[in-house]
């Protein structure tokens, strides 16, 4: 069980797989104005850097659980780094379906949404770990300008321009959900730029160290057209956002 091995390789540097920066994981954590002692599960953790940074910084405990074993294992060495391998614990495993034997205060999945359909999957699916009270993480991709057409849409990451709604619509659609918003912290163009810009040297560095590799060709094609799409695309339509919401 792994995820594709193009991610593993084009992200192997990251600690956080999403457009969001360490500064504001970290403002979003103070705004959820977390309690010591806080139970965290995070479905499709990545390397685990919001958990284990939460746990040091708020002192939470938690489980995370990603599908990539290279990104588990990095979240085990994340923990261990920050001293909080007692605090939390991460999974090699399939984060869609899971439900938590052990209720918890904030139930996340953080940029993952289809390991259940999308987000009301998601939401239905995180809803069944969380206690009485507690608080949903979504993070999510919109619209910060809606495409010209559906071919730069495909740009853009989405399958259509139909696969994302813009920021308005998208709050409006938790509501729909029977949910409040009770806090959102939005990715920045910077945030965007560190996700995606910190592929290329990963790409370059790799393709010097393995040219003979079965990927070569399609990592080679990655990084001579990543940067010209994503200044095109990604970084002028596409927004990004964590979502706190509460049951109504």
């Amino acid at each position: 069980m792994d995820i594709p091995r193009i991610f593993n390789i084009t992200e192997s540097a990251h600690r956080i797989h999403n457009p969001i920066t360490p500064a504001k994981l970290a403002a979003l954590g103070e705004a959820l104005r977390l309690e010591p002692g806080t139970r965290v599960l995070d479905l499709a953790c990545g390397s685990g850097e919001m958990l284990c940074t939460w746990a040091r910084d708020h002192g939470v405990t938690g489980l995370g659980i990603d599908m990539s074993a290279l990104f588990a294992a990095q979240a085990e060495r994340r923990a261990r780094e920050l001293g909080v391998a007692r605090q939390v614990a991460f999974i090699h495993g399939d984060a869609a379906g899971y439900v938590s034997a052990e209720k918890a205060g904030v139930a996340a999945c953080v940029g993952a949404t289809w390991i259940a359909g999308g987000v009301a999957g998601t939401v239905a699916l995180l809803a069944q770990s969380l206690r009485a009270g507690g608080i949903l993480l979504i993070g999510e991709p919109y619209w910060r300008q809606m495409p010209p057409t559906e071919e730069m849409a495909r740009q853009c990451l989405a399958r259509s321009i139909a696969d994302f709604l813009p920021l308005p619509a998208l709050l409006a659609s938790f509501g729909e959900l029977g949910y409040d918003v009770v806090e959102m912290m939005l990715a920045d163009q910077d945030g965007w730029d560190r996700y995606e810009a910190a592929k290329w040297l990963t790409m370059r560095r790799w393709l010097d160290a393995h040219p003979d590799d079965e990927l070569a060709a399609e990592v080679r094609a990655r990084l001579t057209t990543e940067p010209v799409r994503h200044a095109t695309c990604t970084r002028e339509y596409l927004g990004w956002g964590v979502f706190a919401l509460m049951a109504r």
